[in-house]
């Protein structure tokens, strides 16, 4: 069975490239600022809104991995950094001893409220005000589109 690549158009091509470049320069400008304003990656950041939105600030660490598109081992490491810098603990599940939880700390609440109006500045001054609202209500809409059709699972 041979199958034939069907290759982006220029247009494609293009609007592919130009997402793909301002999602790169967006995701490292905005890291930078909170890096250099409150000491937190933009990982780092990540964890802790998905931890503090969870109920009882705590998640499966193969929830959390899901949830930020990492792989396991990925995350695994990762939330041994920051259980080193005390912003969380792991726990093991009362309901399943194979399972470890991931709980955010006092510390990582107050690093992410610290972070949180740098971060949110930040998300205004690259992201909001350069766009009209249809323009913002557009790409919401484009968003949550593609959203869509990745959450039916199709890889």
């Amino acid at each position: 069975m041979t199958e034939t690549t069907h290759w982006l158009s220029e247009p494609e091509q293009h609007a592919w490239r130009s997402f793909v470049r301002m999602q790169e320069r967006l995701a490292g400008r905005l890291g930078r600022r909170v890096q250099a304003e409150s000491g937190l990656s933009v990982a780092d950041y990540g964890v802790l809104v998905h931890l503090t939105e969870a109920p009882e600030g705590r998640l499966r660490v193969l929830e959390l991995a899901r949830v930020v598109e990492w792989e396991k081992s990925r995350m695994s490491h990762h939330v041994n950094r920051m259980a080193k810098r005390g912003l969380v603990v792991r726990e093991d599940c009362p309901a399943d001893a194979r399972v470890a939880l991931v709980c955010v700390t006092a510390a990582g609440r107050e690093a992410l409220a610290t972070a949180a109006p740098c971060h949110v500045e930040a998300v205004r001054h690259l992201f909001i005000d350069p766009l009209s609202p249809a323009e913002l209500a557009m790409l919401a809409q484009v968003s949550n589109r593609i959203l869509e059709e990745l959450d039916k699972g199709c890889d």
